[in-house]
């Protein structure tokens, strides 16, 4: 296995440099014949039959950026499918395609600024608009051909793009061994360019382990793919120079959680994993595949939870407050999930028999896992709200668990954002700071300025026009939100 894969790496380096012409601004493609079919008809049938067999879970959820495995077809091509199938049908009009480089050692970042991409299925044009706002933003921005001259990790995506969408343009960025302070620098950029658009997709290159045998790549994988799931750049980049994690295409990746941060894209989802010996049979020496997505937030709602997910925080919180107040013991939970292991926030409220409040506490912005968020935001529910007395054993029978999970909060720039009874509000200044839930407004008949007022006056301490300064920070989120009865 390991020596087919090499093969092709030292076809792929040896094709000839009159492939690529210095004066010719379409890029011809390298490895063509060898980690994907030459002939067109071929090319397309195998990649329809990839996209066929990929099994994705229903979602109408629009995707901001996606990782894909970038080795030959027969190995990756069926992990690859995953991601372009569920962004196939989303009217994207420029992808920008983050690849790692493997033999062109430099220290920057190279964005292709004009011309083409050539592969068996046709001309992808660049969007040279978008390339040219890029390059020469900072020192390490720049146009290097030869870090394209032998490189695949960014020409075998293209083909899965031709077969999925229709009048789109590409911008080509190979990248090199830089700092993780301009990977975020160019992270910020990316996000500049990007803008208000939604028709803009971001494509990450990368493979996981390389050639260790199975049941060593599994659980390193899978660490990998939890720090991409928790949006953990720096991990990422520590634990990949260090060796304790692997990625051929880390500094793209670095650079995409970086950008998910930036613009709030901590929806993140699996949608397949697998080594080349699930396709090979041979588990002595494999490299790790991955296709994840990444979910836009559009504050309309937090990433939808499934029915299980929802029954599992309120078992968490209800084994959780029970024990708590009988005994004083915090209980520890084993958790599998990819979308409880995420950091959210979520506020858990307590009703009692007759439906009155009894207690609510939560946290906006959480550094923990979601699932141990609402553990611990049962206990301060039950014993920590000023407002009433601890809860007693007798009463644990009687009351009625609320959870409600919380959307990233993003600040506005008028009160004219704001939706009464879709979104919670967050209102700051001078150090002090209140919050209501989207519901609260609902519950009391206000309209968006009494709102404010309630929320500056009463949970800020603040004067009741403080939300009309310009020093006053306003944010919103939208809550998901559900309960025991």
């Amino acid at each position: 296995m390991r020596r087919s894969l090499f093969m092709i790496f030292i076809t792929m380096v040896m094709v000839s440099m009159s492939t690529f012409s210095f004066g010719n601004p379409i890029k011809e493609p390298n490895v063509s014949g060898q980690f994907y079919p030459s002939d067109p008809t071929k090319l397309s049938t195998q990649i329809d039959q990839f996209l066929e067999a990929a099994s994705l879970p229903p979602t109408d959820k629009p995707i901001a950026m996606v990782i894909a495995p970038h080795a030959g077809y027969m190995y990756s091509g069926g992990v690859a499918a995953h991601s372009f199938k569920a962004v196939r049908g989303y009217p994207y009009k420029t992808i920008v395609i983050l690849a790692p480089s493997h033999d062109s050692r430099f220290q920057s970042i190279s964005i292709w600024p004009q011309g083409g991409f050539r592969t068996p299925l046709g001309v992808v044009p660049v969007d040279e608009d978008f390339a040219k706002n890029l390059v020469g933003q900072h020192e390490k921005f720049v146009f290097d051909p030869q870090a394209y001259a032998r490189e695949h990790s960014l020409e075998v995506e293209i083909p899965f793009l031709q077969k999925v969408f229709k009048d789109f343009k590409i911008v080509p960025v190979v990248m090199g061994q830089t700092t993780p302070q301009v990977l975020d620098l160019f992270a910020q950029k990316l996000s500049e360019g990007i803008g208000d658009r939604d028709d803009v997709l971001i494509v990450v290159s990368t493979d996981l382990s390389h050639y260790h045998p199975d049941s060593e790549a599994r659980p390193m994988d899978q660490k990998t793919i939890q720090a991409i799931q928790n949006l953990q750049a720096q991990e990422a980049w520590n634990k990949c120079v260090t060796g304790e994690m692997e990625m051929c295409g880390f500094v793209p990746v670095t650079t995409a959680l970086l950008l998910a941060k930036k613009r709030g894209w901590t929806d993140v989802e699996v949608l397949k994993y697998a080594t080349s010996g699930d396709v090979t049979g041979d588990k002595s020496q494999v490299v790790g595949y991955s296709s994840v997505v990444f979910y836009k937030e559009n504050f309309q709602g937090v990433s939808t939870l499934t029915v299980a997910q929802k029954k599992r925080l309120l078992e968490i919180a209800r084994k959780t407050m029970d024990e708590y107040v009988r005994t004083g013991r915090i209980l520890e939970f084993e958790e599998t999930d990819p979308r409880l292991l995420q950091k959210e926030g979520a506020f858990v409220t307590l009703y009692s028999k007759a439906h009155e409040l009894r207690g609510c506490i939560g946290r906006i912005i959480s550094e923990q896992p979601l699932h141990l968020t609402v553990r611990d935001m049962a206990i301060a529910a039950a014993t920590e709200d000023p407002r009433f007395k601890p809860v007693d054993p007798s009463e644990l029978s009687e009351i009625n668990l609320e959870v409600s999970v919380l959307s990233q909060p993003r600040p506005i720039q008028s009160i004219e954002e704001i939706e009464v009874g879709k979104h919670g509000v967050i209102l700051s200044r001078d150090g002090r700071q209140g919050v209501f839930l989207p519901e609260v407004a609902t519950e009391w008949g206000w309209e968006r300025e009494e709102l404010l007022s309630q929320l500056a006056s009463h949970k800020a301490g603040l004067p009741a026009d403080a939300w009309k300064d310009p020093r006053t920070r306003i944010e919103i989120f939208s809550t998901e939100k559900f309960t025991e009865k």
